[in-house]
């Protein structure tokens, strides 16, 4: 009998040991490619200074690419999947990700990155480390990049609407879209400041310019938006608008810095989800404390919300694949 039971025991903790050490059961960790493709980050910083260099407009929507694939299905890089003829459309290809740019970037750091150490380093890692570059060069905040992702083979578009969050979302959709991500009120306040950089199109927020109840109301303009911002965004944007850009950080688009958080406690939110931050509690203190103080925390808070949500339901030891070319699986 006592034999039976130390053998049990041993083969409870044989099972116990092969669990935590399957490579499926892997976590992400910084320097995760520190042996297999050594250079792997330099290389991706190579060719983002490249970029930005020549092309400083695209640091906003290659940041944002990041968002976008993590809060659908995580962070698996599904968000750069092509469409193919037995496909369904996919998330690049549904309205709420018609405005993101930069594919093709990322395509030219995966080429390098295969050159140097072919099939090592997947697309969602290269997503993620492109959203730190990015922001380094607009003079942003570093952070250590955790690493280890792999690729998923399937992408939904119509999985962009449900998890995305709109521009015109209330505080309740927000909070309700970020906890869904395992992500809180600090990390939504937060990681929204990465409206610092970038553009946005007009039929992002041409309806709190005009008639904006629906009543045709003459005049009738968001009230929670300033009303000299109004009139200046009704010069760039006329009614029915789609395609004009205005800049989402106006004076400082190009430079991630914490000027968002006083544009938002001035009602000069250019979003219906900016505005929204303003009606809870929590986000508005930390919009004010970012607004009022000289010594703001905001940089090192965006970057442990980003370490936070690029651990979002990731694929990791030998779950997916690790995708040669990023909008194809193999």
């Amino acid at each position: 009998m006592a034999a039976s039971k130390s053998f049990s025991a041993l083969l409870i903790q044989l099972i116990l040991l092969l669990f935590f050490f399957n490579p499926a059961n892997a976590q992400l960790k910084v320097g995760f490619y520190s042996k297999t493709c050594p250079r792997a980050e330099a290389i991706v910083k190579e060719v983002i200074n490249q970029v930005m260099s020549v092309a400083p407009s695209l640091a906003g929507p290659l940041l944002r690419m990041h968002f976008h694939d993590c809060f659908v299905r995580g962070c698996d890089g599904s968000v750069l999947l092509n469409a193919t003829s037995s496909t369904q459309q996919v998330e690049k290809d549904a309205l709420p990700n018609l405005s993101l740019r930069g594919y093709q970037i990322i395509d030219r750091v995966k080429t390098a990155l295969e050159k140097e150490c072919p099939g090592v380093v997947s697309c969602a890692d290269v997503v993620a480390i492109v959203a730190r570059d990015v922001t380094v060069a607009s003079k942003g905040p570093y952070w250590e990049v955790e690493t280890g992702r792999r690729d998923g083979r399937v992408s939904i578009g119509a999985e962009t609407l449900t998890n995305l969050v709109a521009p015109n979302a209330n505080i309740t959709t927000l909070i309700t879209r970020f906890q869904a991500k395992g992500l809180n009120l600090k990390d939504l306040v937060v990681l929204s400041g990465g409206h610092t950089i970038g553009t946005s199109h007009c039929s992002s927020f041409n309806n709190r310019l005009y008639n904006f109840t629906g009543m045709g109301i003459n005049n009738d303009f968001d009230p929670t938006l300033d009303s000299e911002y109004v009139r200046k965004l009704k010069i760039k944007c006329r009614p029915g608008d789609q395609n004009s850009l205005v800049e989402m950080d106006p004076g400082s688009f190009k430079t991630f810095d914490e000027s968002y958080f006083t544009l938002v406690s001035k009602r000069r939110g250019l979003f219906q989800s900016d505005a929204a931050l303003l009606d809870n509690r929590v986000t508005k203190n930390y919009i004010k404390l970012q607004a009022a103080t000289k010594s703001s925390t905001f940089f090192k808070d965006f970057g442990v919300s980003m370490v936070k949500m690029g651990r979002v339901d990731v694929l990791t030891g030998s779950a997916g694949e690790i995708r040669k070319v990023c909008s194809m699986v193999n």
